[in-house]
């Protein structure tokens, strides 16, 4: 009878061969249980009469021995990219009803959603209360003093100053004065931050000096002696410094996602558009051909259409934004992680999903190590008895991103068109200016302005002992002397601008082959762009930073091809 029930178990079993990136794991598959094949379970399932002995344990050993060498490499390139779907988490969808929620959070944590899971009970596409109209969506400034020495200082007679503090390490400061207004203006730059004030001059017998306004805008300061910048071109170098984290241009990345899709390989293999797909893409903005495209690109191929013929891009409140749409992107046959479209989108900081079914995206679905926030948008109707549709939407980041505005309505819920697109718009720019203030990017962002300082403060130095006369300086061959970092594309600012920006390289970097549009395309890519979108090069090896800035061999993945 025992006999019987296992013969009959191993009828009920399916066999597949699973591909992974290196061979194949055979695998019987019972119910919802799948695991590997063994010798054992082989000879317990096979008929009586069609039994065979067991080989021989060095034969067995081989093939354990390659059995595990395929799951290591299957390990170290795939599996790290899956996400399964969190177990623990099923049981909550059994208490929301038909409707599932947009977003679900990670099993172990590290990501925060609104709204709340526990909100969602009460949120109906049937409410008589669909969304609201705000007064104004604004849009939050990455650096709001950025522009204070453009606005102040550069129209006016000032004077600017550099010193080395023991303990506050380079600093520059810029003083003045405004006899219109009888006041002071000190700006100290540290690499910390910038620290502004003004001062009326009725406070002071006499103006004073730039150790004594420099203490009085931070009490750490202990030098005893600034040196004055002669330099006649340090405003636009100043300035330079000032904004270089002011940028109008954003890029996101956007995702489609179908029914029943829980993992990162079948979001990116998506090629077909819905209508109702492209219907959110208009929203978005215009799909223009980017051949020959003049305007901010985001990192795209203008000239031999290397990623792809179309792409969204939009102009908002005197910003520029590209849109890397995944299905617009490069489809590659046989490369189930799709590096083609997640060198674009996984190097984004900011992206925005939309769901076509009731299954839920999972907040760390895409392995990345730049993304750090997703928008889900998923299309409702209103109400059984009418075709009105309208847009629920989610919002979902890494749990060290502080929240952002405009706040949800509450129930998350839009219908009209023009009201969707402006919440969506200002919801993406401030999400990537909020998530600049996450542990990861404030470290590469500290250590990129102290470096950008000491590099200001040695500018500055060297160019003012130039046209003070200095033999020493003034002999130095062009190749040896200082750099201008305002001059040229490919100055230690701009670099680094780049380097914060993310920047995509090359196709050469990925090595692998390309289909636009059912084609191959194996045409060399040439740089030519924009000004301040143009691909980085190496970086030097003195602007090099710790292991915070990523390593100039590839940014985008790694030798197993992961993608960072």
């Amino acid at each position: 009878m025992e006999r019987e029930k296992r013969n009959d178990m191993s009828f009920s079993r399916k066999r597949s061969f699973t591909f992974g990136a290196y061979g194949g794991v055979d695998r019987f598959t019972c119910g919802d249980e799948t695991r590997p094949e063994t010798a054992e379970e082989i000879l317990l399932d096979s008929p009586a009469g069609d039994r065979k002995p067991f080989l021989p344990a060095s034969s067995n050993q081989r093939d354990t021995e390659l059995f595990e060498i395929i799951e290591k490499l299957q390990g170290s390139r795939i599996d790290e990219q899956r996400c399964e779907f969190p177990l623990p988490l099923k049981s909550q969808l059994l208490t929301i009803g038909a409707d599932l929620p947009l977003i679900l959070p990670p099993k172990l944590g590290g990501y925060w959603v609104d709204p709340p899971l526990q909100r969602l009970v009460d949120v109906s596409p049937t409410s008589s209360y669909y969304g609201f109209v705000p007064e104004c969506y604004d849009i939050m400034e990455r650096d709001r003093e950025a522009k204070i020495y453009h606005k102040f200082f550069r129209s006016r007679y000032h004077h600017s100053f550099t010193a080395v503090d023991p303990a506050l390490g380079h600093l520059v400061l810029s003083v003045c004065l405004e006899e219109e207004e009888s006041k002071l203006r000190v700006i100290l730059r540290m690499k910390e931050c910038s620290l502004n004030g003004a001062f009326s001059v009725s406070l002071f017998p006499n103006i004073p000096s730039a150790v004594e306004l420099a203490k009085m805008l931070c009490d750490g300061v202990t030098v005893s002696k600034f040196e004055v910048v002669s330099y006649l071109k340090a405003p636009e170098l100043i300035t330079t410094f000032d904004e270089h984290r002011v940028s109008p241009n954003f890029k996101f990345g956007v995702l489609y996602q179908k029914d029943r899709q829980f993992n990162e390989e079948d979001i990116l293999s998506n090629n077909e558009e819905s209508e109702e797909f492209k219907e959110l893409l208009s929203i978005l903005g215009e799909t223009i051909q980017l051949q020959g495209f003049t305007r901010f690109r985001g990192g795209l191929d203008v000239c031999h259409g290397q990623t792809g013929r179309d792409a969204v891009f939009t102009s908002f409140h005197g910003r520029e934004i590209m849109f890397h749409v995944a299905t617009k992107l490069p489809f590659t046959d046989g490369d189930p992680q799709q590096l083609q479209r997640k060198r674009h989108i996984g190097n984004d900081i900011v992206a925005l999903v939309y769901q076509e079914g009731q299954s839920p995206f999972l907040s760390d679905v895409i392995k990345s190590h730049f993304l750090h926030c997703f928008l889900v948008v998923r299309r409702i109707k209103r109400a059984e008895d009418t075709s009105e549709t309208a847009y629920q939407v989610s919002v979902t980041a890494r749990e060290d991103v502080p929240p952002f505005g405009p706040v949800l309505p509450d129930p998350p819920i839009f219908t009209d068109r023009a009201l969707l697109r402006e919440f969506l718009l200002t919801k993406l720019i401030n999400a990537e200016i909020s998530c600049y203030k996450a542990q990861q990017f404030s470290r590469l962002e500290l250590r990129t302005r102290s470096l950008l300082l000491e590099s200001l403060h040695a500018e500055l130095c060297t160019r003012s002992q130039c046209m003070m006369g200095d033999p020493s300086i003034a002999s130095l061959p062009s190749s040896e002397g200082p750099r201008v970092v305002s001059e040229g594309s490919g100055g230690f600012i701009e670099n680094f601008k780049r380097a914060i920006r993310v920047r995509s390289h090359s196709f050469e970097t990925l090595g692998v082959p390309r289909r636009i549009g059912g084609s191959a395309s194996q045409k060399p890519k040439t740089e030519k762009d924009g000004e301040g979108d143009r691909s980085p090069g190496p970086l030097p090896a003195d602007s090099l930073g710790p292991s915070e800035i990523r390593d100039q061999a590839s940014p985008q993945e790694d030798t197993k091809g992961n993608i960072y």
